[in-house]
């Protein structure tokens, strides 16, 4: 069922269980309305019975289809509350008790009044039978049963009368009509599941790529650059560790070749940080987890102080969720990361941090020779994801965003920002993203 589908799609999609299963499906109500619909028209047949009573030419055939008719509703109701419920066999059963109140009406009934238009037996209870065919199997099944229904009420006023016609077009169209609409809404239903599954691997993905880039790509980088240096055996095990780290790359980036050789994104400078600070994930203040309490902003950002970064704070703690907080730490290293790899190790970088009523921004500048125009979605193509997923993504994932400005030999700028209400780390709400 699509229902089902739906499920556990959105329960996939909550990855480390930071979203709830979501029930949705469009058929329900219309079995809901169908079982309604059943009971009232029901009441109203059995109403109609009592009124005409005395006007049937064998009265007593008409109550015992009236009686036979209640008995069946009695302990078939619950079969149209659902389309696990719903079977076929039931489906006959019903459209079979409709039929044949329609042409036991020649018998109940006189043929003067059934030739002045009176009302069979069964009379509108009868299109719920035809309408559990539509919900259940589509237009087609609604067609045939409502072709069957047409069959039979033409047999039973022995001429085409308008009226007859009338009533018999009216059924046939609308359950047509609704045997349709179910059908569209399956296959909505269907695209929607399909659409949560891929969102979900993509996240995952996305989160995975986050932290290889954060941790193996950058001991890889940092093996084949220090290899090269000490020359010997080591230039060789360096220049396997740079292999790994491009086949690594691109299958990070979805099996995507990258034309020359990627750029170190991610690797310390020890003009600037040892390799062991530069690969320590950033530590939240309080413990980790959907239940870690608020976190300064500013105590994770201050160990990145130092000669060449000048970090300016404001005087009151800026707080956050803790994840939230250190995923915007984690972005701002990956920023300061590509300040050194790609501004050079004489470059300066600033640091500054804003406490907004609805946000927190932080910006972080540089003197470097700037970025040229296109040069970050080529990069990302070519695989180099420190843009791409540990910063861009970082943020999206908060519901905030991240903008780039650089003017070719006047540096680059950096502007993350995170939306203190509504973030739910690991992809609650979505912001834009802008780079």
């Amino acid at each position: 069922m699509a229902e089902a589908e739906i499920r556990s799609a959105a329960g996939g999609a909550a990855g480390r269980g930071t979203e709830r299963p979501v029930r949705m499906s469009v058929e329900l109500p219309l079995w809901r309305a169908l079982t309604g619909y059943r009971v009232l028209t029901l009441a109203y047949v059995l109403v109609l019975f009592v009124v005409s009573y005395k006007k049937y030419a064998h009265p007593l055939v008409a109550a015992a289809y009236m009686t036979a008719l209640t008995v069946w509703m009695a302990f078939t109701w619950r079969r149209t509350t659902s389309a696990e419920r719903c079977t076929r066999a039931f489906l006959i059963g019903d459209l079979s008790f409709a039929l044949g109140g329609i042409l036991l009406t020649l018998v109940a009934d006189s043929h003067e009044r059934i030739m002045d238009g009176a009302a069979t037996l069964p009379s509108i209870w009868t299109a719920g039978a035809v309408l559990g065919f539509a919900i259940k199997g589509g237009w087609r099944w609604a067609a045939v049963a409502s072709a069957l229904v047409a069959v039979v009420n033409l047999v039973e006023r022995q001429e085409l009368a308008r009226d007859t016609i009338h009533n018999v077009v009216l059924v046939w169209v609308a359950s047509v009509a609704i045997g349709y609409v179910v059908e569209v809404a399956r296959a909505s239903e269907r695209t929607l599941a399909r659409a949560l599954q891929i969102e979900a691997a993509t996240r995952e993905r996305e989160r995975l790529a986050r932290d290889i880039h954060d941790s193996v790509l950058q001991v890889l980088a940092m093996v084949q650059r220090r290899g090269a240096a000490i020359g010997g055996e080591a230039a060789e095990l360096g220049r396997m560790a740079g292999e790994q780290e491009i086949a690594l790359r691109t299958l990070v980036s979805s099996g995507l070749v990258p034309p020359s050789r990627p750029e170190v994104s991610g690797a310390a400078d020890d003009a600037v940080r040892t390799p062991q600070e530069a690969l320590a994930a950033p530590v939240p203040c309080a413990e980790d987890g959907p239940d870690a309490g608020p976190c300064d902003v500013r105590a994770l950002l201050a160990p990145h102080a130092g000669a060449r970064v000048t970090f300016s704070e404001p005087g009151a703690p800026v707080v956050l969720p803790a994840a939230a907080a250190a995923e915007l730490a984690a972005a701002v290293s990956a920023a300061l990361d590509n300040v050194r790899v790609h501004a050079g190790a004489t470059a300066q970088a600033w640091i500054l941090v804003e406490d907004e009523p609805d946000e927190v921004i932080v910006t972080v500048r540089d003197d470097g020779p700037g970025i040229p125009e296109g040069r970050l979605a080529d990069a990302e193509r070519e695989g180099r994801l420190g843009v791409a997923l540990s910063i861009r993504g970082r943020l999206r994932d908060l519901g905030g965003s991240a903008d780039w400005i650089s003017v070719p030999g006047q540096g680059t700028e950096v502007e993350l920002k995170v939306p203190k209400a509504g973030v739910v780390p690991g992809g609650g709400k979505r912001g834009r993203s802008t780079a």
